[in-house]
């Protein structure tokens, strides 16, 4: 050995990568510790050199090929784990480069790690650790590939003194290190090798990642990306990946400038997420359930996400599925909350915030399509369409409006026009979608899809032609639609048509198609189909004409002349054939016609002409100049199996000609026409009689002879020629049709009159009101032909004419408007004068009563009656006039020509009432009581007309110009009320001209009105203005609107109204108007009150209630429907907002973090509004379980108690921790709603139904009690279940709280219902002694509340009735391990024992 040491040094390090190379055996100098330090030596010397690269990895690689041959020698381990720490050394101090030498030397380290020493990793660990704040790059971070490796080696093994301890130590130091993006690169590539990391860490890492990922360059992102999602797919906290993914880039990636490269690296994301989803499916499923779980994870990059997610085939109704309830519960919880009075103003404000980042994001990934993610576009458009066909018919239109949100309708339109502008391909598959859904979907949803084909076709109609062939193939099912949406379709592809006289003619030999059709409503559409076509033909020249008349400064005369010819013929003279024949068509469809055609004129003056010429024809065969009775009447109408009915609408066709006549053109008859009909604005003259006469003055002279010819006729002259032989119904039937049509023509003269007014001399006024006042009678007397009346048949065939009162409020399209309903014959100018010479009329009456009355005068009597059909005459009229503006869209010229401003009409009709209010004043002097009797009679009728009228035009005008139609009337209201001056005055100094006009009416108006109608028991008329100070004091803040309330308070305890509506309406406005918790704070007063009144079970009640008179025997009953209608609501409330809160709940326990402030979030905040509100129902309804109800009454109480229980069941399973999450003590507002509730509702509503059984039991053999007996066996199990179901989840809540929440739950009191078996029973079901219920009682009453802790099974037994006793509970078993069992019925069982309690109570009597 002596002779071998000294030579042990002789090898160089030339020497060991020579031995290396040539593959020589280990020498045995390396097996010698001795030469360890002289080995390393060489790795330090070979390090100085200038390019150490090399030079280190020949000599490192060589020397680890050699103690690759036997490394699990001692002494070859040992110079192992001493090179390494060296290397380790020279690397971290930068000693050597960072090369690809340097990694290949690593990476042979790498595989030699399990033969280093254990305990000496740690030291090898440590300068790792130190070098860690030093990584800039990727080629720093190569000694990490040493890391999971060295911890791992650690962890497993038994050398190392709490290995576990070391390797969480290291952990936590790399977790608190600032990671370069060098570093944070690395560590998400090899984090997938260190031990196994506990959830804590490895959320933490995950933050960490994401945290930095800001830094990072753009290249860098899609692959670390892919890397995080391969560690996801191998289970490594999936959620907070997938999280953190659509976090970065749907929010921190908003700090990087929006370019398009940004986007192309998303696109790459998504294709990673896409490929990753595919892989492993439960990543699709963490993205739909994030998106589930909250809604502030919503943003452009999830929508993205879920996209593309949807592409996966498992995933694509899921995704969809999730996109669509995401946007929809955001729009519906907005609404909600925006409605809903006890939702704090911030939380409101968060709903609004959510639903515009919701369609911010959709049309940001929308638009964001085209940038590498192309393969979602399907997907969009597959949403799109899902969405639109989601849309409710005028639902959250108005919500819209006023909010500046987009809407669902309008969202999808624009996602889809998008699509249509920026991908070519996709434009096949929209147009194919649009033909498919509108013949398959129901008439509702086909229009939201026409709606989009007529946005497309107006915006990007060149790109539309191309696919004008599919559109034809939709026109070949026009007559296989619904008319509605065929005469939609049509109007849709009118841009399309200016364009294409291909799709044009196809288009008309469609409709011609259609008018041979036996269905009205085809028919009807293609009229209207028609007239569309004709008036977009008049649009396109005039718009050609109005471009033309911009190039060219000047035109020449020629030119000019040759313009109304051109505009005057074209397509309606090419289409005058089928327009002859809708003259022959049903009267419905002549109606249609004839809009159409005053629509045409309105459009172009000009064409009136050819218009007249058309008309005229046809028109002369119901008018005979030279005949004693000119307008054939008769000829109108035609019968059809034993029935009469109006085939020719005489009246809508005079109306249409005086309409047109109107629009023409002043130079061409100014001078031709002058007479009485100057409201017309001609007249005639012996130059136009010279020569041949026109068609359009024809009808001004027809319309001459027809108004002097009906002013002298005898009605009965006209009647007379119609009744031929027949039964005398049929007769009847037909006069009633002659006097509808003639009923019609008298308001088209009595418009002409009226407009005649406005520009009439005071010398010719006179006459003219006579003229009118002799219509009027005229029209009167018609009254009992007209059919009006629902008793009446059909008038019109094929389409009734509807009743102003009977118009709906929602129609879709101005057609089908035109259809369902009747367009007014007068204009509202016309209206307004009609009121103005009402109120003069009024006012000298009203005089030469006074004047007269000591006179005795007889004709102040005739005067009063001719204006008493006069007043009924105008406010009639004006009703209708009022309701018919609904059947035509804002948009169409016919509103505009004939509605106006409607809102004029205000001012007149609250003159009216004021003059009918005060005018029993004058006739109660008089001494004559019959007179007196029946004035009064007709005002007050007159009067409650009146405010019909004035309630219709304000609710027409709340969604338009409701401010300006308030100020108006403001400005003549006289206030009379000294005391109210200083409000008014407080309100004059509002800033809002909406919310003071509002404010100003009120007080001004509608307060003075209620308390002199009150005053005098007009309590219908009463009726009337609460509705209006409810529907108008309901728009006001939270401050205006609490003083009204209280308005009404001081009204409920001032007054003993004992009109049973009047009294509802007034507690309806107190209760509605004052703001929470003060709305259930007067419900709670009221509820005792009428528990005075109504009485309880034994106990004698109070005729009036002390504190609110307003509460009697007469009014009991109808305050009681209206506080529980109230109540009722708040528990319709509490059912959106226990799903709020379930979202709050799951929330929190998946770690998604809220506001850090918990004692000041608004979640906290919304859950304790929601324990007061359930408290105050509590309150409200215990007062109801206590009193002495009719039936019916107790049966709402019962069914409203059940609903109730139901959603506090669902509050109490809300407050139980789910397993894995930490369980949250039930705070001091939910003890004591269970405590009040236990104490004051649960104890008496046992009680209420055992009281309710008596009363079966009694009355068993009264008529109907059966009815109500199987009524009431329905609704008292469902609440006995909903009760226990709500108590078994407080059971459970004590029991992981310790905290005994039903402690106030008296077992002897709460549980008192029990089977009651009679001696026949008895035998039949071989029960128990008798003495055995008791026994059990004792039993059950002798166990005490606070043992529940003990026995979860046998503290259910003890809440239950005693007959539980003797079977298990199976409500307990189907709670604890169903998740939704709030909403499951009882069980079999459950059900059988109830049942058994009511039979046997029936089997008793």
């Amino acid at each position: 050995m002596s002779a071998t040491t000294p030579s042990s040094p002789s090898l160089t390090d030339s020497d060991i990568i020579r031995l290396a190379q040539s593959c020589a055996p280990i020498p045995s100098s390396l097996l010698s510790t001795q030469s360890h330090p002289t080995l390393l030596s060489y790795l330090t010397s070979r390090s100085q050199s200038s390019s150490p690269s090399q030079p280190v990895s020949d000599y490192t690689l060589s020397l680890l090929s050699l103690i690759s041959q036997s490394p699990q020698t001692h002494s070859l381990s040992t110079l192992l784990s001493s090179l390494l720490l060296s290397y380790t050394h020279l690397f971290t101090s930068f000693k050597i480069p960072h090369d690809p030498n340097s990694l290949k030397t690593l990476q042979l380290f790498h595989t030699l790690l399990p033969h280093v020493p254990t305990t000496h990793l740690p030291q090898i660990i440590e300068p790792i650790l130190s070098f860690l704040p030093q990584i800039t790059d990727s080629e720093n971070a190569q000694i990490l590939d040493l890391l999971p490796r060295c911890l791992s080696l650690i962890r497993n093994s038994d050398e190392v003194e709490r290995g576990g301890h070391v390797v969480s130590s290291v952990l936590d130091q790399i977790l608190e290190l600032n990671w370069s993006k060098g570093l944070l690169i690395k560590m998400v590539s090899i984090v997938r090798d260190f031990p196994v990391l506990d959830k804590l860490r490895a959320r933490e890492f995950v933050d960490k990642v994401f945290d930095g990922m800001s830094s990072l360059d753009l290249q860098d992102l899609p692959s670390l990306v892919y890397q995080l999602l391969v560690l996801a797919s191998k289970g490594f906290v999936k959620k907070d990946v997938i999280e953190g993914i659509v976090m970065f880039f749907g929010s921190k990636m908003e700090r990087k400038k929006a370019s398009s490269i940004v986007r192309q690296v998303e696109g790459t994301v998504l294709l990673h997420v896409n490929f990753a989803v595919k892989q492993d499916p439960s990543l699709g499923q963490e993205v739909v359930g994030l998106v589930k779980s909250d809604l502030r994870a919503f943003n452009h990059f999830t929508v993205a996400v879920l996209l593309s997610v949807s592409r996966v085939r498992r995933f694509g109704e899921a995704s969809v599925g999730a996109l669509k309830m995401a946007i929809l519960t955001a729009y519906r919880d907005y609404k909600f909350a925006k409605e809903c009075k006890w939702i704090p103003d911030d939380m409101k404000e968060e709903y609004l915030h959510n639903v515009k980042v919701v369609e911010k994001a959709m049309l940001r990934a929308v638009n964001e399509s085209n940038y590498g993610r192309e393969h979602i576009v399907p997907s969009i458009l597959q949403f799109a369409f899902v969405l639109l066909e989601s849309v409710e018919e005028g639902n959250h239109k108005e919500l819209c409006n006023l909010s500046g949100l987009v809407g669902i309708e309008e969202l999808a339109i624009q996602m889809l026009k998008a699509i249509f502008v920026a991908h070519d391909m996709a434009r096949n598959e929209i147009i194919e979608q649009c033909k498919f859904r509108i013949l398959s979907l129901k008439p509702e949803q086909s229009m939201v899809i026409i709606r989009l084909l007529s946005n497309l076709a107006q915006s990007y109609p060149y790109p539309m032609l191309e696919h004008v062939s599919r559109l034809k193939e939709l026109l070949d099912y026009f007559t296989f639609m619904h008319g509605k949406v065929a005469a939609q379709l049509v109007t849709a592809l009118l841009p399309l048509i200016k364009f294409s006289r291909d799709l044009k003619d196809y288009t008309i030999l469609v409709m011609r198609k259609a008018m041979f059709r036996r269905e009205d409503t085809i028919r009807l559409a293609a009229t209207n189909a028609v007239i569309d076509l004709i008036l977009a033909e008049k649009q396109s020249k005039k718009d050609d004409l109005l471009s033309f008349q911009e190039s060219s400064s000047q035109a020449s005369s020629s030119q000019q002349s040759e313009i109304p010819y051109n505009v005057g013929g074209g397509l309606f003279q090419e289409l005058s054939g089928l327009l002859q024949r809708c003259l022959y068509q049903p009267a419905n469809v002549k109606e249609v016609m004839y809009h159409g055609l005053v629509k045409l004129v309105l459009m172009d003056p000009s064409s009136g002409g050819a218009v007249f010429d058309f008309l005229l024809p046809h028109f002369l065969h119901f008018f005979k100049e030279d005949a004693d009775v000119q307008l054939g009447i008769s000829c109108c109408i035609k019968s059809e199996s034993g029935k009469a009915y109006v085939e020719e609408p005489l009246d809508c066709l005079l109306s249409c000609v005086s309409w047109m006549l109107l629009l023409q053109p002043n130079g061409k008859t100014e001078k031709a026409l002058n007479s009485s009909w100057a409201c017309l604005g001609f007249s005639l003259s012996q130059e136009n009689e010279v020569g041949r006469n026109s068609s359009a003055d024809s009808f001004y002279s027809s319309f001459l002879k027809i108004r002097k010819s009906l002013r002298n006729q005898n009605i009965e002259g006209i009647f007379g020629q119609t009744q031929d032989g027949g039964s005398s119904s049929f007769e009847d039937n037909k006069r009633k049709c002659s006097a509808f049509v003639l009923s019609g023509i008298i308001e088209v003269l009595v418009n002409a009159i009226a407009t005649e007014l406005d520009k009439a001399s005071d010398r010719t006024k006179l006459d003219l009101e006579k003229e009118l006042i002799q219509f009027v009678e005229l029209h009167h007397s018609l009254n009992k032909d007209t059919c009006f009346s629902s008793k009446s048949t059909a008038v019109r065939k094929g389409s009734t004419r509807t009743p102003a009162h009977d118009i709906p409020n929602n129609i879709n399209s101005s057609h089908s408007k035109e259809m369902q309903g009747r367009i007014s014959f007068f204009a509202t100018s016309s209206i307004y004068q009609i009121l103005q010479t009402l109120l003069r009329l009024l006012d000298t009456d009203y005089s030469n009563n006074v004047e007269a009355s000591q006179m005795h005068s007889q004709s102040t009597s005739k005067t009063s009656k001719c204006s008493s059909e006069f007043i009924s005459f105008v406010l009639n009229v004006s009703l209708s006039h009022i309701k018919s503006s609904l059947l035509l869209r804002n948009e169409d010229p016919l509103r505009t020509l004939i509605y106006g401003e409607i809102k004029i009409l205000g001012s007149p009709l609250l003159k009216l009432i004021s003059l009918f209010k005060s005018g029993p004043k004058l006739v109660m002097d008089q001494k004559k009581k019959e007179a007196k009797g029946k004035k009064d009679v007709g005002r007050m009728e007159h009067l409650h007309l009146a405010l019909i009228c004035l309630k219709e035009l304000i609710m027409i005008c709340s969604n338009s110009d409701l401010t300006g139609l308030l100020e108006d009337m403001v400005s003549i209201s006289t206030l009379q009320d000294a005391d109210l001056e200083t409000e008014c005055e407080r309100a004059s100094r509002i800033e809002d001209p909406h919310i003071r006009s509002k404010e100003l009416f009120i007080l001004k108006t509608l307060n003075p009105l209620f308390s002199e109608l009150l005053a005098v028991s007009l309590f219908g008329e009463v009726e009337i203005i609460c509705d209006l100070i409810l529907m108008i004091g309901g728009k006001l803040p939270c401050q205006l609107r609490n003083s009204h309330g209280a308005w009404a308070i001081s009204l409920c305890k001032n007054n003993e109204i004992k009109n049973t509506k009047v009294g509802k309406s007034v507690v309806t406005l107190a209760i509605s108007l004052s703001s929470p918790p003060n709305d259930l704070a007067i419900s709670q007063d009221m509820a005792r009150e009428l528990l005075q009144v109504i009485g309880s079970e034994g106990d004698t009640p109070e005729e009036v209630s002390e504190i609110y008179p307003l509460i009697n025997h007469q009014t009991s009953s109808a305050i009681n429907s209206c506080i529980l209608h109230i109540v009722e609501a708040v528990v319709v409330d509490m059912d959106w907002a226990i799903k709020r809160l379930k979202t709050f709940s799951l929330v929190s326990q998946k770690g998604i973090h809220l506001n850090q402030n918990s004692e000041e979030s608004p979640e906290l905040a919304f859950e304790e509004n929601l324990y007061a509100r359930a408290e105050a129902v509590v309150k409200v309804l215990s007062s109801f379980v206590s009193m002495s109800l009719n039936d019916m009454q107790a049966e709402h109480v019962l069914r409203l108690t059940a609903r109730f229980y139901k959603h506090l069941a669902q509050i109490s399973k809300l407050r139980i921790a789910p397993k894995g999450c930490k369980q949250i003590f039930p705070s001091l507002k939910f003890q004591k709603l269970v405590e009040v509730t236990c104490k004051e509702l649960t104890v008496p509503l046992y009680i209420f139904m055992e009281i309710m059984q008596k009363k079966q039991q009694e009355n068993a053999n009264k008529k109907g009690i059966i009815n109500r007996i199987k009524r009431e066996n329905r609704c008292i199990p469902d609440l006995i279940f909903q009760i226990e179901d709500y108590e078994k989840y407080l059971i459970q809540l004590s029991k992981v709280t310790k905290v005994n929440l039903l402690r106030h739950a008296k077992r002897s009191t709460a549980r008192d219902f029990r089977i009651k078996l009679n001696e026949e029973s008895r035998e039949e079901e071989n029960a128990p002694s008798p003495e055995a219920i008791p026994d059990n009682m004792n039993a059950v009453e002798n166990e005490s509340a606070e043992d529940l802790d003990d026995n979860e099974g046998n503290a259910s037994e003890r809440v239950l009735s005693p007959d539980y006793i003797n079977s298990p509970p199976a409500v307990e078993d189907s709670g604890s391990d169903n998740e939704d069992g709030d909403d499951h019925p009882p069980s079999a069982k459950r059900l059988k024992r109830v049942n058994r309690v009511v039979e046997d109570s029936e089997d008793e009597a």
